[in-house]
């Protein structure tokens, strides 16, 4: 199991490089769901997830990670950044804060 997971991991990561973003996010959902507490899988998915416009969704994993992993600063620029490109600029002023308070500058 754990080497099919590496597999998928690698095509994924490739899709990504790739900018072939929905596809590499069908394969990080993969992930996720089978290993739920890996947090750099989530990211990779909130991450394919805002490149494909799937804002929604990258808002949804996103506000999982800063709930389960709160002093992850990349997640809350990420949000900051889904927010903001929703159109939402106003709600992801709290993550960007947060962030920049992290030392995790743009």
């Amino acid at each position: 199991m754990a080497e099919d997971l590496t597999r998928t991991y690698d095509r994924a990561t490739f899709l990504f490089e790739n900018k072939e973003f929905v596809k590499a996010a069908e394969l990080f959902g993969q992930l996720v769901e089978a290993e739920p507490d890996h947090l750099e899988a989530r990211m990779w998915l909130a991450r394919s997830y805002y490149h494909s416009a799937q804002l929604r969704r990258a808002e949804e994993t996103l506000t999982a990670v800063v709930g389960r992993w709160p002093s992850e600063a990349y997640a809350h620029l990420l949000l900051a950044r889904t927010l903001q490109r929703a159109g939402r600029a106003e709600e992801g002023r709290q993550h960007l804060k947060i962030a920049e308070a992290m030392g995790l500058t743009e």
